[in-house]
């Protein structure tokens, strides 16, 4: 079977490709050029935690090399530009907080790299992404803690029947261990975990310079203002509200006698609403833009998870109308951030997902956001 392989240069990558390879398939390696961003101050491209760079293309063609597969680069650059950064920064912007993985997987690599393997003649796309795929469905990968599948659900039924996930039953030291005995230089390389086109992690810095454009983004004056609580008295200032995310402590820069945390963003005032710990628990959640690659049987018990590796709540779902969810849970939830995903699951098997864009507190009111203030 001919197998287009995503090959990010990191060790996960390489080794699907290598046991691809092994298993007797003919293995094209494709190495995704997303972005020119650099460095970080102080740091090389090749930085602990992060990817995308050159050194990783590199790593990536080098590997490719040894296995004895085609190699070839992809400028995805203006794509990944108008489907991940621009939606970051307009999402922060919104005051929202956004999800970029989930946004390059849904539209980057099963959508238009996957275009792409077909051009190539390719029978399947393959990465090294910790899930598994059967028959059209998406489930869990074995090792939980690896687990990759909340940011895959965005992933079309279609496209899941030509993907393969050779990792989704392994843990990490078998990866390494695999990457070692086939001699891949990737074996000891440090896993990426930033965004990868933010490499000195500074997010507010990236939405500050980043527009749709190209020309310098909002600062100053434009995105100062108050900081108050729920009644709306003002605690204090900000110099920019889009440096605030949902469940935010640190960096508030309010003494209160006691811990107070970011309950809201809200854009249009200019204004971070914080208040305690308490009114982040939220127990019902609206979400928009949703995705099924398989809808719930009538009585089939479903959980939402509403961030990757937390806690998955049984929770009961409506569909209002144009691709809208109302999420109930049956455990509050803390921090759910407009602009993130809430993911349903039915067991190990990911039924879909949909973007938050306000959620209610157990004690009643609006814990976050504005139902119509994210970009989709």
């Amino acid at each position: 079977m001919r197998i287009v392989t995503a090959m990010s240069g990191g060790v996960d990558s390489s080794v699907a490709a290598g046991l691809l390879v092994e298993a007797g398939h003919e293995v094209i390696g494709v190495h995704m050029k997303l972005h020119d961003q650099p460095a970080g101050p102080g740091q090389s491209s090749a930085a602990p935690g992060h990817c995308c760079g050159l050194d990783d293309a590199l790593d990536a063609r080098s590997v490719a090399s040894a296995l004895g597969i085609p190699f070839y680069v992809l400028d995805l650059q203006a794509a990944f530009r108008k489907a991940v950064m621009d939606d970051f920064a307009a999402t922060y912007l919104a005051g929202g907080t956004p999800n970029p993985c989930v946004r390059c997987n849904g539209i980057l690599k099963f959508d238009i790299l996957l275009a792409r393997a077909r051009a190539l003649g390719a029978d399947a796309l393959a990465t090294g992404h910790y899930a598994r795929a059967r028959d059209g469905r998406l489930f869990t990968a074995v090792d939980l803690d690896k687990d990759q599948s909340y940011f895959l659900y965005p992933i079309r039924a279609e496209a899941l029947r030509q993907s393969l996930f050779p990792l989704g039953a392994m843990t990490k030291p078998e990866v390494r261990a695999h990457a070692t005995r086939l001699g891949l230089a990737t074996a000891q390389k440090p896993e990426s975990m930033e965004v990868c086109f933010i490499p000195d992690d500074d997010h507010a810095r990236f939405v500050q310079h980043h527009t749709a454009d190209g020309q310098p983004g909002p600062g100053g004056q434009e995105c100062a203002g108050d900081v108050v609580d729920e009644a709306g008295r003002v605690l204090g200032r900000h110099d920019a509200y889009h440096r605030f995310t949902v469940g935010q402590r640190r960096g508030i820069g309010i003494a209160a006698a006691q811990p107070l945390y970011v309950l809201r963003v809200d854009p249009e005032l200019r204004r971070v609403v914080v208040g305690p710990s308490e009114r982040l628990e939220h127990s019902e959640i609206e979400a928009s833009g949703a995705h099924w690659i398989r809808r719930p049987e009538p009585g089939e018990a479903v959980e939402a998870r509403i961030r990757h590796r937390g806690a998955r709540i049984p929770c009961t779902v409506d569909e209002p109308v144009d691709r809208k969810l109302v999420v109930r849970l049956s455990i509050p939830a803390r921090a759910a951030a407009p602009g993130q995903a809430v993911v349903l699951y039915a067991g190990d098997e990911v039924l879909g997902g949909a973007t938050i864009r306000r959620a209610a507190t157990a004690l009643g009111g609006v814990g976050s956001g504005r139902s119509d203030g994210v970009p989709a």
